[in-house]
């Protein structure tokens, strides 16, 4: 039975380090042809007793899902340009990662020498229409490390430049944007510049507030994300709290440079650490 299914032609994939198969399509083919190559290959890789089959498909070779649907295949994720799908083939537990759990997003608190902190009204959004006066939010961009994703979003709203300084803390809700968990890093930063551009596009107000002003707000004292968030930049402000600093790392195993975000209190200068 294995001489016969090797002779057949099968679909170009390779082997990853999991002991599974990552197929990736990338030339036209005819459904009906399809099929066959894919029976033919999951044969074959039952045999070698293979686990998980990715298969990528472009965006131009959707008429090929189907016939992988029929075989047991299951989405997994899309991005603009492909759609990935994957199968488990022992009668085991399935081990395959999941999909993304979470969206990672930003709050911005940049405070003057004045005291003042810069906050923006929006266009859109559930606070839009209310007067409410908040602090620059965002959602990182792919592969954006959060100290800069929270620089970009602040240039973006008010076109404030800043020096990122620490993370005060973050907030994790579940069951938020498609019913993804949601993590928001509160990072504190130091403005380089004060002269405000607002974002027309989404931002209908932008302006420095005196920082109990921005507190006294109804919703500040109403909502609890709010009032601990307040509560920790007053901290912050009076030298009472220390947040987390990105520290660079770079692993030993050709990983790319990535950020260790650590409190930085107590630690002594001989210890080599380097902050941005």
């Amino acid at each position: 039975m294995a001489n016969v299914v090797e002779n057949v032609e099968l679909l170009p994939a390779v082997c990853d380090e999991y002991g599974g198969i990552i197929v990736e399509m990338k030339e036209p083919m005819n459904p009906t042809v399809f099929h066959s190559m894919l029976i033919s290959s999951m044969e074959q890789w039952k045999l070698q007793g293979k686990k998980g089959v990715w298969m990528k498909l472009p965006i131009g070779l959707v008429n090929l899902v189907e016939m992988a649907v029929k075989e047991g295949f299951w989405y997994h994720h899309a991005e603009p340009e492909y759609l990935m799908l994957v199968y488990w083939i022992p009668k085991t537990y399935n081990t395959l990662p999941i999909n993304a759990t979470h969206r990672v997003r930003i709050g911005a608190v940049v405070m003057n020498d004045k005291r003042e902190i810069l906050v923006v009204q929006e266009k859109i959004g559930r606070f839009h229409g209310t007067g409410i006066w908040k602090i620059p939010t965002g959602a990182l961009d792919e592969g954006e490390d959060i100290f800069r994703a929270a620089m970009r979003e602040v240039k973006e709203e008010t076109g404030v430049d800043t020096e990122f300084m620490e993370i005060l803390g973050f907030r994790q809700l579940h069951k938020s944007f498609f019913q993804k968990s949601d993590m928001l890093f509160l990072c504190m930063l130091r403005p380089l510049s004060h002269d405000i551009q607002k974002q027309d596009s989404e931002i209908d107000a932008a302006r420095w507030i005196p920082f109990d002003e921005y507190a006294a707000q109804p919703v500040s004292q109403k909502h609890d994300l709010f009032r601990h968030m307040n509560d920790v930049c007053l901290a912050t402000l009076e030298k009472r709290y220390t947040g987390f600093t990105p520290l660079a790392i770079k692993s030993y195993f050709g990983d790319p440079l990535s950020y260790l975000y650590l409190n930085k209190h107590g630690l002594k200068s001989q210890n080599g650490i380097a902050h941005i």
